[in-house]
């Protein structure tokens, strides 16, 4: 089971820094995923474009995730020598996120 089984998310930009939210499709498996999406597996999962500490704030009230990963844009929007400077296109990557959960039968 992947991220985007369960979950929508949303990018955007501050600086090099890639701002990423992600937000359960159902409330019910919102506990499951603070338990499996961490700051430890976002930056694995991103790998070395991450330059420093992955930052993660949960939010119940919505609910949801913002994860902040420092890097991953390479410079930002008129630094980055990419076509997605904004990083929006990385919303999809991050849905890619492998889960330990096994989906019900």
């Amino acid at each position: 089971m992947i991220l985007d089984e369960l979950a929508t998310a949303r990018t955007g930009d501050k600086g090099d820094t890639l701002i990423l939210a992600v937000f359960p499709r159902n409330k019910e498996n919102f506990d499951q995923l603070v338990a499996e999406v961490t700051e430890q597996r976002m930056a694995e999962h991103f790998g070395d474009t991450v330059t420093g500490p992955v930052q993660r704030t949960v939010l119940p009230q919505l609910p949801g995730m913002v994860f902040r990963l420092p890097g991953v844009l390479g410079g930002g929007v008129t630094g980055a020598p990419t076509l997605d400077g904004h990083g929006k296109c990385l919303s999809s990557y991050a849905l890619l996120l492998p889960l330990g959960i096994t989906p019900p039968e």
